[in-house]
């Protein structure tokens, strides 16, 4: 049976992840240090002999007894309003944690998936994105912490490809969606469907011409497995190029939810990307990957999801006290 360590299990991409590598028959080693994940999204999968935990910190030393054949680095925050607040500790899991998980795949002779973002593209100047744009990123700017460590974990993990011969692959996820995620965590999809929920008026900010392109996990999922098993070593763009302004898409949540809530407009964050929109050429060519699942059916699953969600999940405001990781 093959051995995969994934980090980041308790997340929402992490645990649906460990639910596909449980179905393909590998023995799925969850790894999380909690700060961002929750340990109900892989509860169900304790019970099974082929899964185990460990509750650590990837930032320090990270040590899997036995053989490993892979390894898929999925730890990090990833909604904004976390690492505005924890801005050292993501950027210290893109830096430190990356290392970490190389210096283990190079011992252990895996090869290692590392989970980069369209965020490396920053705000673009070149649309739709491909792979071979560089981007536009304010180094300095509050989305930096999040932006850069995902461009230095991509440095980094070539180096480590290049210099000592591991066998890495780099996979640069869009927005992605669907069951699981966390309703407070500030992006768009579960930040409207929670207000349709509890009544609240819809907030866009900006002017609601700003673009988005949105991927069901199921797809994203698809592509991450393909990529994984592929023999390509330089960043893929995985997500679906079906692009909506974000005032449209306000008005499709509302016909989704059947809420009569208005719509509100505050002002744009800095650095917030006016369009986002992957070129999936590569998929396509190198993986015969392409998104299948339609943001209409998508969305309806995920409201499904949010709507069995109990009263006080629903009117949680904060995710958590991040007080004892900040130092």
């Amino acid at each position: 049976m093959k051995r995969i360590l994934i980090t980041g299990a308790a997340g929402f991409l992490g645990s649906h992840l460990c639910d596909r590598f449980i179905k393909e028959g590998y023995h799925v080693i969850g790894m999380d240090n909690l700060i961002t994940g929750d340990l109900k999204n892989i509860e169900h999968l304790f019970k099974l002999e082929q899964f185990e935990f460990y509750h650590h910190d990837i930032t320090k030393f990270v040590h899997v007894p036995g053989n490993l054949d892979y390894i898929l680095h999925f730890a990090s925050p990833a909604s904004p309003i976390d690492y505005l607040k924890i801005p050292i500790q993501t950027l210290k899991v893109g830096s430190l944690g990356t290392h970490n998980l190389l210096g283990l795949a190079r011992v252990k002779k895996a090869r290692i998936l590392i989970a980069s973002t369209s965020e490396v593209y920053g705000d673009p100047l070149v649309h739709p994105q491909t792979e071979e744009y560089y981007g536009n990123v304010n180094t300095i700017g509050p989305r930096g912490v999040y932006d850069e460590a995902k461009r230095f974990q991509e440095s980094i993990t070539m180096a480590y490809h290049t210099f000592h011969g591991v066998e890495t692959r780099i996979v640069r996820i869009f927005n992605t969606y669907g069951p699981r995620m966390r309703l407070n965590d500030g992006r768009v999809i579960p930040a409207f469907i929670g207000q349709a929920i509890r009544g609240e008026d819809l907030t866009i900010f900006g002017d609601g011409m700003q673009t988005r392109s949105f991927c069901y996990v199921d797809d994203q999922v698809e592509g991450i497995f393909r990529l994984l098993h592929s023999d390509y070593v330089l960043p893929v763009n995985i997500g679906n190029p079906d692009e909506i302004t974000i005032k449209d898409f306000a008005e499709e949540i509302i016909k989704l939810t059947g809420t009569s809530q208005k719509v509100v407009y505050h002002p744009l964050p800095i650095n917030d990307p006016l369009q986002r929109q992957p070129d999936t050429t590569k998929a396509k060519e190198l993986l015969g990957w392409e998104a299948k699942v339609g943001r209409a059916e998508g969305m309806k699953i995920t409201y499904e999801y949010f709507k069995s969600l109990s009263k006080e999940e629903l009117s949680k405001e904060e995710h958590k006290d991040f007080s004892k990781y900040i130092f």
